[in-house]
């Protein structure tokens, strides 16, 4: 009966190669996503200590980074935790005006102490749409 439809086992419903018991697929070479992952973050330390080694065997003097510059993207924190209380926001925190990520809780700039000089940005924004206008002195006849 299967051959009068030709339907076939589907090849995706394959155990992970590493045996974690989960599914794997044929577009992460047999790896559940876990795995493929963890694989992907292991192909991308050794390229980074690869040329961390080229580099350092190259003659050339790396230059020295001023103490107070901005840290590296790489080593940034990520912004998906909140500032004040440390909880998961994921996609749903707040990002403030001073620049960092709040929950719903501490979103208001009352209550997480913001640096933010909002009342000088408004008047800043309001010159700014607002330009003085001075007409035309009018000669009396």
């Amino acid at each position: 009966m299967a051959e009068e439809h030709r339907c076939q086992t589907p090849e995706s419903n394959r155990l992970c190669v590493n045996n974690c018991g989960f599914l794997g697929s044929s577009a992460t070479m047999n790896l559940c996503s876990n795995c493929f992952g963890d694989l992907c973050l292991k192909q991308q330390q050794q390229s980074s200590i690869k040329s961390t080694v080229e580099s350092s065997l190259s003659l050339e003097v790396p230059e020295k980074k001023p103490v107070n510059s901005p840290p590296e993207k790489n080593q940034q924190q990520r912004p998906n935790r909140c500032t004040t209380c440390r909880k998961w926001v994921g996609l749903t925190g707040f990002k403030c005006l001073c620049g960092t990520m709040y929950c719903w809780v501490h979103r208001y700039p009352e209550i997480h102490g913001c640096s933010y000089d909002f009342k000088s940005a408004g008047r800043e924004e309001i010159l700014k749409a607002n330009p003085l206008v001075k007409a035309a002195k009018l000669h009396k006849i």
